[in-house]
């Protein structure tokens, strides 16, 4: 376990929640550490100094990890990424504990304690595909419901909101997907639907199933929208990806509310909100997209000049 930092803050609100939130995520390599020292240096900005924050190796044992933890005066655990998260469950029922960094949980996972997610909030995805296509009427989105049943969920409300009509289809294994691709990308409407990519593993295969719906897109003009950043590289019109910075700072906010309220937070699976935008000008322009209107609202662009 390599302990990568802790000094007393500034301010003294600061300085106590300083003490008393413990920050553990996994040890990795680049590009990942500079995913985890931004996040962290989201929450330094917000607390205003520094926070105690400690790297993981993927094979520490979870209860020893959390041994360490209970000889500090931590009542706050932040837990970043699946190692995070597997020693903030085995301190769950002594701290006030959530999770940040994950890219899929099951729900069953967070009955505990909230788990923010890096899948990007429906509503804000929605919203951008109705400023990019405002001709768009459908959304057809394939979800393993053991993994995506809550993001299904704020999905419908999302396009609601939006005046879309949300086709929900579920998937257990991935050959139940791929049927399902195969069948909507030969029904759907070029004029007026939409397929959406979401963070699945169980549905989204970045082999068979991303290669099979990016070709019969672009072959069709079909919009595909995705929840992974890669798949715009490989030709889908945008997706949104993690501000770490502000993540942090959000992830700050709520560790302050759990300090100054015990207990307050609720558990369950959260979406993404601190999000960035990326965009395929190449796919944009085949689907006869105003580029040079539409890019200016981008924070990342491919292909890159």
């Amino acid at each position: 376990m390599a302990w990568v930092g802790s000094s007393a803050c500034g301010a003294a609100v600061a300085a106590e929640l300083g003490r008393s939130l413990v920050v553990v995520y996994p040890e990795l390599g680049e590009p990942f550490r500079q995913v985890f020292t931004s996040i962290i240096e989201g929450m330094e900005d917000r607390l205003g100094g520094a926070v105690t924050s400690f790297a993981v190796a993927n094979n520490a044992n979870p209860a020893q990890v959390a041994d360490d933890v209970r000889k500090g005066e931590a009542k706050v655990l932040i837990g970043l990424g699946r190692g995070g998260m597997r020693v903030a469950a085995a301190l769950a029922d002594e701290l006030d504990v959530m999770v940040g960094c994950v890219v899929s949980v099951q729900e069953s996972e967070a009955r505990s304690f909230p788990i923010h997610t890096l899948a990007p909030d429906p509503a804000l995805l929605l919203a951008r595909l109705k400023r990019l296509k405002p001709a768009t009427r459908r959304v057809h989105l394939v979800y393993d419901p053991k993994l995506n049943a809550w993001l299904a969920k704020l999905a419908r409300e999302a396009a609601r909101a939006e005046g879309l009509e949300l086709l929900a289809q579920e998937a257990a294994d991935q050959a139940e997907a791929l049927r399902a691709y195969t069948q909507l990308l030969a029904s759907a409407d070029p004029a007026r639907d939409a397929v959406w990519l979401p963070q699945d593993p169980t549905t989204v295969d970045d082999n068979v199933v991303l290669t099979l719906v990016l070709k019969e897109g672009w072959n069709r003009n079909i919009v595909v929208l995705s929840s992974h950043l890669a798949h715009v590289k490989r030709g889908a019109l945008f997706s949104l990806y993690p501000d770490n910075r502000e993540l942090g700072r959000s992830l700050a906010v709520s560790a302050q509310r759990l300090a100054s309220n015990p207990k307050s937070g609720a558990s369950g699976v959260l979406p993404l909100r601190q999000a960035k935008a990326a965009i395929n000008i190449r796919t944009a322009a085949h689907l006869g997209l105003d580029v040079a209107s539409v890019q200016a609202g981008f924070d990342l662009v491919y292909p890159s000049s």
